[in-house]
C-alpha cells in the first residue's frame, strides 16, 4: 500500500512539472516560429527574442519527413514522418543542437513540436528529407525501423461521426490516411521515448504534442513517465519535468474529451481563439470578456495552453471556421492578442506566421524548394515574404506588459455595456480596447498607476525622455482621460509603470 501511494505521488509531481514551461522568472510567453530554419531561430534568439522578453519557441517537428512533392513543398510535409532521424527543411542535427544551446544561453526555451501519433500516409516508395527510404504502402519505414506489426491492425479510416461517438476510432484508426502507430506495444513506445530523450539530451525544454486525442491517454501517460528530466548540462534545476502541452481539439460535443490529458499536462484550448474571434468580431460584446476564462466552459487556467490562431486553424483546418482571426484582419489580430497577452489566464502562444494564399502553400522557397530566410526591414519587420507577427510592435511591447505584470489581478474593470473595454493589472499596467464600429472611445477611467506622463506602447514606445507615439497623463488620483478614436490604426492603448516618462 505504501508502494503504491509513493507511486501515485511521484506519477502526479511528473503531472505537475509537465505543466510548468521553465522558463525565467521574467518571461511569460512562447512564440511558434512556424517553418523557420534553426540557424534563422537561433539569430532571431539572439538579436530579438532575448532581449523582447519571450520566453520561449516552439519550432516545427525536427524529424525526419516525407517528401511529398519535389516542386512544391506543402507545409504538412511535416507532419508524415518516415522516422527519427533529425534531418528536417530546417536544418540537421548539428544545426538544431546549436540552435538551442544558443537560445539557452540568454533563457530562451526552445519546445519542439513531436509527432508520435502516426508515420506518413500511402505515397509508395518514398525518400524522406534526411535521404532515407520508406515503402509506405507496405507499412515499412527502414530508418526507424518500423513494419506492418507496428500499426493498428486492421486498418480503418477515421469518419466523420466518428469525433462525435466512437473515441476509439478517433484514437485507432487513420487520421486522414496517416498511418496510425499503435503505442500500446512495447517496441513503438521504445521508438518514440527514445527520441524524446534524444531532444532533451540536446537541451529542449519541453514538447507541442501533435494530434494527442488520437492517442490514448494510458499510452501517452506511459511515454511521458519514460521521458528523463531536463538537462541540467544545459542549465535546468535537477529534477526539472519536459513542458508538454498537448494538442487535443475538443468544441465540445466531441467523444474524445480534452479533460482526459489534462493529468498528463496542459492541453490547447481551442475554444479560447474562438471566443476571442467572435467578440472582436462583433459577434458578441467583449464587454463580456469580464470573467474570461474557465468560467466559459473552458479548462483550469494552469491547464490551459491559449492562443489567438495556430497553423492549423488559420488556414481553415482544425475547425473554429471564420472566426479564428489571423494577420490578414490585421487591425482586430492585433486586439485579441493584446488581449491574451494582458489577460491572466493560460499560457500564451504567439503565432508568427509567413504569407499564404492558398491551404497548401509552404513556406517561403527557392527555386529548389528550399526555405528562404527572413529578412530584416530597417524598421524590425520582416520580409522575403514572412509575415513575423512576433515582431510587430503592438505584440512584442504586449509580451513585454505581461512579463511586466505576472502574478498580479484584473482590477477596475470598465466597459461600455458593448465593444468597448478597460481594466488594469495590479498598479503596474493599464490596457483600453476599442472595438465599437464607427464610434470614438472618450472616457475618464481609473488606471491605478501614479500621477504622470506614459507612453501608449501601442502606438509607439518610450525612447529616453519622449514618447514616439502618444501621451497618457495619469492624474494625481490615479485616472486617466482615454482616448481610441475609430479612425486609428489601432484600437488598443496601454501603459506600464515602466513607461513612465
Amino acid at each position: 500500500m505504501m508502494l503504491l501511494c509513493c507511486v501515485l505521488v511521484a506519477l502526479l509531481c511528473a503531472a505537475r512539472g509537465q505543466k510548468d514551461p521553465n522558463v525565467a522568472s521574467d518571461r511569460s510567453a512562447i512564440v511558434h516560429l512556424f517553418e523557420w530554419k534553426f540557424d534563422d531561430i537561433a539569430a532571431e534568439c539572439e538579436r530579438f527574442l532575448a532581449p523582447r522578453g519571450y520566453a520561449g519557441v516552439q519550432v516545427s517537428p525536427v524529424n525526419e519527413v516525407i517528401i511529398l512533392n519535389v516542386t512544391s513543398r506543402p507545409w504538412y510535409d511535416r507532419y508524415q514522418p518516415i522516422s527519427y532521424i533529425i534531418a528536417s527543411r530546417s536544418g540537421d542535427e548539428v544545426a538544431f543542437r546549436s540552435m538551442v544551446h544558443r537560445c539557452n544561453d540568454l533563457n530562451v526555451r526552445i519546445y519542439v513540436d513531436v509527432v508520435m501519433n502516426h508515420m506518413s500516409a500511402n505515397s509508395g516508395d518514398v525518400t524522406g528529407t534526411g535521404n532515407s527510404r520508406a515503402y509506405t504502402a507496405d507499412f515499412v519505414y527502414p530508418a526507424v525501423p518500423y513494419g506492418p506489426g507496428d500499426f493498428h491492425n486492421p486498418t480503418c479510416a477515421i469518419q466523420g461521426d466518428d469525433y462525435g461517438n466512437n473515441a476509439t476510432a478517433v484514437r485507432d484508426c487513420e487520421l486522414v490516411g496517416l498511418h496510425d502507430l499503435n503505442q500500446s506495444k512495447p517496441y513503438v513506445r521504445e521508438q518514440i521515448i527514445n527520441f524524446l530523450n534524444k531532444l532533451v539530451d540536446a537541451g529542449v525544454a519541453g514538447f507541442r504534442v501533435d494530434a494527442a486525442k488520437h492517442m490514448w491517454p494510458e499510452d501517452l501517460q506511459y511515454i511521458y513517465s519514460h521521458v528523463k528530466n531536463l538537462s541540467t548540462v544545459h542549465g535546468f534545476p535537477p529534477q526539472t519535468r519536459p513542458f508538454i502541452y498537448q494538442e487535443v481539439i475538443d468544441y465540445g460535443g466531441e467523444a474524445v474529451k480534452r479533460g482526459e490529458y489534462t493529468s498528463l499536462g496542459r492541453v490547447t484550448e481551442f475554444n479560447y481563439g474562438t471566443f476571442l474571434g467572435k467578440g472582436f468580431s462583433g459577434n458578441f460584446p467583449i464587454s463580456h470578456f469580464y470573467n474570461f476564462g474557465s468560467e466559459w466552459g473552458m479548462l483550469d487556467d494552469g491547464d490551459a495552453l491559449v492562443f489567438v490562431g495556430n497553423y492549423d486553424n488559420q488556414r481553415g483546418s482544425g475547425d473554429g471556421g471564420a472566426n479564428i482571426l489571423t494577420y490578414k484582419q490585421a487591425k482586430l489580430y492585433k486586439m485579441a492578442v493584446a488581449f491574451m497577452l494582458s489577460w491572466p489566464y493560460g499560457y500564451p502562444r504567439v503565432m508568427s506566421s509567413y504569407y499564404f494564399d492558398n491551404h497548401d502553400q509552404g513556406p517561403p522557397q527557392d527555386s529548389n524548394q528550399n526555405t528562404v530566410s527572413p529578412t530584416i526591414n530597417r524598421d524590425g519587420t520582416c520580409g522575403n515574404g514572412w509575415v513575423c507577427e512576433h515582431r510587430w510592435r503592438q505584440i512584442y511591447n504586449m509580451v513585454g506588459f505581461r512579463n511586466l505584470v505576472k502574478g498580479t489581478s484584473v482590477t477596475n474593470w470598465w466597459d461600455n455595456g458593448s465593444q468597448q473595454i478597460a481594466y488594469t493589472r495590479g498598479n503596474l499596467g493599464f490596457i483600453a480596447f476599442n472595438d465599437q464600429y464607427n464610434t470614438d472611445l472618450s472616457q475618464t477611467i481609473q488606471t491605478s498607476l501614479p500621477g504622470g506622463a506614459y507612453c501608449d506602447i501601442i502606438s509607439g514606445e518610450k525612447q529616453g525622455s519622449v514618447c514616439t507615439g502618444k501621451t497618457v497623463t495619469v492624474e494625481p488620483d490615479g485616472t486617466a482621460f482615454i482616448q481610441l478614436q475609430d479612425s486609428e490604426d489601432d484600437s488598443v492603448l496601454a501603459i506600464t509603470v515602466e513607461s513612465k516618462l
